[in-house]
């Protein structure tokens, strides 16, 4: 069985979905079911409907989140090669049209933030950062246009 990278903080992240979704959300939209039952029929009860769907959502994702949490493989950024970019790196580059230094984690698709400086190893930049050494440059075709970058210094 594949195992999947995730960073220590993405693991606890979803280690706290899991249990709130089990311990809030489910009870939750048990006790909705039990309310829209005691309501009579139903065929037209859209109450019902809706917290069926919520209970088909919530079992869903416990589902998914138990095989990541159960297949994964956590990496601890301490222990990553300084040589070249990967899974978990902490990644300076430099735009080379505009001079800005932007700082990137490549992390999971689950742990992904941009905001957070946190980016997938499945997105566009990801997979082009990705095996890349100090000094490589990076070119990517964005939406906006293409974007050069110098990977600067693996942090």
């Amino acid at each position: 069985m594949e195992r999947i990278p995730i960073t220590r903080e993405g693991y606890e992240a979803l280690k706290k979905e899991m249990e709130y979704l089990k311990t809030v959300e489910r009870p939750r939209v048990i006790k909705a079911i039990e309310e829209a039952r005691a309501h009579g029929d139903l065929s037209e009860n859209a109450e019902y409907e809706a917290a069926k769907e919520r209970q088909a959502f919530i079992e869903s994702r416990v589902r998914e989140l138990d095989f990541k949490l159960a297949n994964a493989d956590i990496i601890e950024p301490d222990n990553l090669p300084k040589d070249r970019a990967v899974f978990a790196s902490r990644v300076l580059l430099e735009n080379i049209d505009t001079g800005e230094d932007v700082e990137y984690q490549l992390v999971g698709p689950d742990e992904s933030d941009i905001e957070k400086g946190r980016i997938s190893i499945t997105s566009p930049l990801g997979k082009a950062i990705i095996g890349r050494k100090p000094g490589d440059e990076i070119v990517l075709q964005a939406p906006g246009g293409k974007r050069v970058y110098e990977l600067v210094e693996i942090l």
